[in-house]
């Protein structure tokens, strides 16, 4: 699971022109502490099948990383691709894409700010 973003040294240049780069690492590691508390949240509500533990939801981490310009959320338990997609044999509860869509659109926003 994951999203890439190609051109980051052409954004950072960019940005770099138009914006104060520390603010973008702060809006980047805000967005991440805050995609990680929501993705906690709906894995909390989310899990209402099966036995549920709290293992994956203890397991979202932040990670920030390319000296502040990217953060990297998600869980670290292995099976936690089959309770966001499911499997034949159980229904998918989905918590990593419903979080990174909310998110997604807050740091587009934040981000707009920066360069108006």
């Amino acid at each position: 699971m994951g999203i890439k973003l190609e051109g980051l040294e052409k954004l950072t240049v960019e940005l770099n022109k138009r914006v104060d780069i520390g603010a973008v690492k702060t809006v980047v590691r805000h967005n991440g502490a805050q995609l990680a508390s929501k993705m906690k949240k709906v894995a909390d509500v989310a899990f209402t099948k099966g036995y549920k533990t709290g293992t994956t939801e203890r397991s979202i981490q932040l990670e920030i990383l390319d000296d502040g310009l990217t953060a990297e959320v998600g869980p670290t338990t292995e099976y936690a691709g089959y309770v966001e997609y499911g499997t034949r044999f159980m229904e998918a509860e989905p918590f990593v894409k419903p979080s990174l869509d909310i998110q997604a659109e807050k740091f587009k926003s934040d981000m707009k700010k920066l360069v108006r």
